[in-house]
């Protein structure tokens, strides 16, 4: 059968034009997820282009499409057999010092925003509660900080001298904070759901307890010792609560789809592999900020000197931001 060449390349070249994109999300993300209904059509995809290239093959068509087909049919059967090799040999630091510092920053936008909103809260708690001191016990969340902070800090101070920093009233406080914040991370990322709504009132709303919690320290003249008591464990839970908002953002931007001609579940399928990544990531900083928080953030002087635990946040801090900015650069740029 003689092949009408330019008829067969106007039939199927939109179906060779949707499998390169796919091959090129895929190629992007290796590790990204892929729901049913996209390995369904890319099985339907590749089966078309191995049979564009066989009748391509048999007559005498265009070399230059016959070369494209070729080459796309050659990168599927590849994805196919790296896809298998990469579910039978997950390794755990790959994940966590390449994808999710690279998730994390294909998302860097929904990050700045997550980032601008709690900064806004935290203004907004600060100056309210210099502006109204009576306001404290409606902008702070917990008991433990509704006690003027010098003598909180002196009571603290003493009794390091004689019991145990992580036993008691301490222990329990900071089990208090410690699933409070855990809850507060989560609960943005799981707002996202809410159409990003309840993603930003939640972040708002945990800048105006940092913020009103610093003021209140600081104008009462304890800044070095609240820095000292947040910064251990903070550098790192606070951009984690601002990751599970990133997170909680980006899953309400697949929701509502913006000028996205996409199906809302082909939305949701191509957010869900960056999801899972920064949904994990999360995890891992909360883990370290909890074990931070319950066994050296609660201890003070003179039992572990400000200036040590103040050092000790902003190596943490560095590390972190290291880690967000440069993880997998190598790799990624190998790839290109």
């Amino acid at each position: 059968m003689i092949l009408d060449i330019d008829r067969f390349l106007e039939n199927e070249r939109p179906a060779w034009e949707e499998l390169a994109r796919m091959l090129d999300a895929w190629e992007h993300n290796p590790l990204r997820a892929a729901g049913i209904t996209e390995v369904e059509r890319f099985h339907y995809l590749y089966q078309r282009a191995a049979s564009s290239l066989a009748r391509l093959q048999a007559n005498s068509g265009d070399p230059a499409a016959r070369q494209y087909v070729e080459s796309l049919v050659a990168r599927g059967y590849a994805e196919i057999h790296q896809r298998r090799s990469r579910a039978k040999n997950f390794r755990f630091f790959t994940w966590l010092l390449t994808d999710f510092p690279r998730a994390f920053r294909r998302h860097s936008a929904a990050f700045a925003l997550s980032l601008a909103i709690t900064i806004a809260g935290s203004l907004f708690g600060g100056i309210a509660l210099v502006k109204a001191p009576d306001s404290k016990a409606t902008l702070m969340p917990f008991s433990g900080l509704l006690e003027k902070p010098s003598e909180r800090v002196a009571r603290e101070e003493s009794s390091q001298k004689r019991v145990d920093p992580t036993s008691g009233h301490k222990g329990s406080f900071a089990a208090q904070l410690m699933t409070h914040n855990i809850q507060v991370a989560v609960m943005t990322f799981a707002m996202g759901a809410t159409w990003g709504i309840g993603v930003i009132t939640l972040l708002f709303y945990n800048g105006v307890t940092l913020g009103a919690v610093v003021a209140d320290y600081v104008r009462d003249g304890q800044a070095q010792f609240v820095m000292a008591w947040l910064m251990p464990h903070g550098v790192i839970e606070i951009p984690a609560i601002l990751v599970g908002g990133q997170a909680g953002l980006v899953l309400a931007g697949a929701l509502v789809g913006w000028k996205s001609r996409e199906s809302r579940r082909r939305r949701l399928e191509a957010a869900r592999h960056d999801l899972t990544m920064l949904a994990g990531g999360l995890a891992v900083m909360l883990i370290w900020a909890g074990l931070v928080e319950s066994f050296i953030s609660q201890y003070h002087q003179p039992a572990l000197p400000y200036s040590i635990k103040i050092a000790m946040g902003c190596v943490e801090l560095a590390v972190l931001a290291a880690w967000l900015t440069r993880g997998g650069i190598k790799t990624e740029g190998a790839k290109h």
